[in-house]
């Protein structure tokens, strides 16, 4: 099911919360925790999409593909970007009970009250979109595309 085709209305909805979310936020952070919620969602259209505009916008191959293990990338990723991707796997898993008080306190270190505000709604955007795509299986473009030049 193309859920976007047939309620254009709710991918509408999903892009301006998605733009409000992204308003102020660092877009390297914004992209490392697409990618990490991505992951633990396993949406691979949005995984697929993230880590191409990563890369188009200058990350580097050796910290994208250290994501999944930012904990043990040591000295990989900053003490904010940590805090950034400590959060989103806290909200991204919250079937494992709330958000823990220092993982809250360790983001809200390194972020401003607006900028934690940003993050936490971007936690949940990317959340959404994963389950959407998910539930509905939506082809990831880097698939499509490898299909076309295999036909």
């Amino acid at each position: 099911m193309n859920i976007w085709k047939t309620a254009p209305a709710v991918y509408e909805g999903m892009s301006a919360f998605q733009q409000a979310a992204a308003k102020g936020l660092d877009k390297v952070v914004a992209e490392l925790i697409k990618i990490r919620c991505s992951q633990i969602n396993k949406c691979a259209h949005c995984l697929d999409m993230h880590l191409t505009e990563a890369r188009d916008q200058g990350e580097s191959q050796l910290r994208l593909d250290l994501v999944a293990t930012w904990q043990e990338a040591t000295g990989i990723f900053t003490e904010r970007e940590q805090a950034a991707l400590a959060l989103a796997e806290a909200i991204t898993v919250l079937t494992d009970g709330f958000v823990p008080d220092e993982v809250f306190e360790r983001a809200a270190a390194h972020f401003d009250e607006a900028e934690l505000a940003q993050l936490i709604a971007q936690i949940v955007a990317i959340n959404a979109w994963n389950q959407f795509n998910v539930t509905c299986r939506t082809v990831p473009a880097g698939v499509r595309r490898a299909l076309r030049e295999q036909a």
